[in-house]
């Protein structure tokens, strides 16, 4: 089969030719028909101290089942998280990370949809949000921002503002549904939200921590990183929730399969879309991965082998 690698830190990324894994207990082994990509994948390439497998979402039919007893069988699509080698023709998936997918839906839409979905939507639910807020979302253009946008309004946001790193894409993210759209350089941020919704990070908590009004909550669910002053908080009495998928799928496996029903039945329903920015080939893996680096993506990269 084919997969993605590379050899040292910073890449470049390579295509070789590599054995079909074997599914150990509790595994999947599963032909991929879409892999997502991602920036924390990105980051961890550019920083990481030693190569790393390129793990992400895929999506595609199960050839093989591991020992132990699965809610799977052979001929099943599914879409799910993978830790290993997941830009591949065929890749490992663990079973507590693979949810079924309907059978008129595609992959490319489980892949844009259910990951993305799944960090947005549990980000949006630690905000604690209450009908007739105003939310904000950072990255609003990106693979989880845009599908964030959508929810706010899912869940009673009166208002809602898409920080992008470019003014280009606002009338993309206006078209979500977005009320405004701010660029991360503006001075004024607009009037106050209730909460915020953040995926960049760094120099950029300190903008999102002050367009909250008193009493405001800032979801951080970046992997870039960042310091925020205690004295920001206190003065407004605001408050900053770290959240993190993996904590979600590893030990709430209920909560993980309720918020995935809910994504499929929003998207059934038109009331939740998600938006491709492109479909590349494996063998285009770099391009891929400086289309989300440079932040040109609007919606969700994906891969299709």
């Amino acid at each position: 089969m084919r997969r993605v690698r590379y050899g040292s830190t910073g890449g470049p990324l390579f295509l070789e030719e590599a054995p079909v894994p074997e599914p150990g207990p509790d595994e999947l082994l599963v032909h991929c028909e879409a892999i997502g990509a991602t920036l924390p994948v990105v980051r961890k390439v550019a920083e990481a101290a030693e190569p790393i497998p390129l793990g992400g979402e895929i999506a595609g039919e199960v050839m093989a089942v591991g020992s132990g007893g699965s809610r799977f069988r052979v001929g099943d699509r599914v879409t799910g998280l993978c830790f290993g080698h997941g830009y591949a023709d065929f890749a490992l998936l663990h079973e507590v990370m693979a949810s079924p997918v309907p059978d008129d839906a595609g992959a490319v839409d489980a892949v844009a949809l259910v990951r993305s979905g799944l960090v947005a939507l549990g980000a949006l639910t630690a905000a604690r949000p209450e009908p007739g807020e105003a939310a904000l979302v950072t990255a609003a253009a990106s693979g989880v921002g845009h599908l964030a946008v959508q929810l706010a309004r899912t869940r009673g946001a009166t208002r809602v503002v898409g920080a992008v790193s470019d003014p280009a894409k606002s009338d993309f993210v206006r078209s979500l549904g977005a009320d405004d759209v701010i660029t991360y350089d503006q001075d004024d941020w607009g009037d106050p939200v209730d909460y915020a919704l953040d995926a960049v990070g760094g120099e950029l908590l300190t903008p999102a921590i002050a367009s909250l009004a008193p009493g405001g909550r800032l979801v951080a669910y970046s992997s870039g990183g960042g310091t925020i002053q205690a004295y920001d908080l206190l003065v407004g009495a605001k408050s900053v929730i770290g959240f993190q998928m993996a904590h979600i799928a590893r030990g709430k496996p209920e909560l993980y399969e309720r918020w995935r029903r809910e994504l499929w039945q929003l998207f059934e329903e038109g009331a939740l879309k998600p938006v491709v920015h492109k479909e590349f080939s494996l063998e285009d893996a770099a391009e891929a991965h400086a289309t989300i680096e440079s932040r040109a993506n609007v919606g969700k990269v994906v891969l299709v082998p």
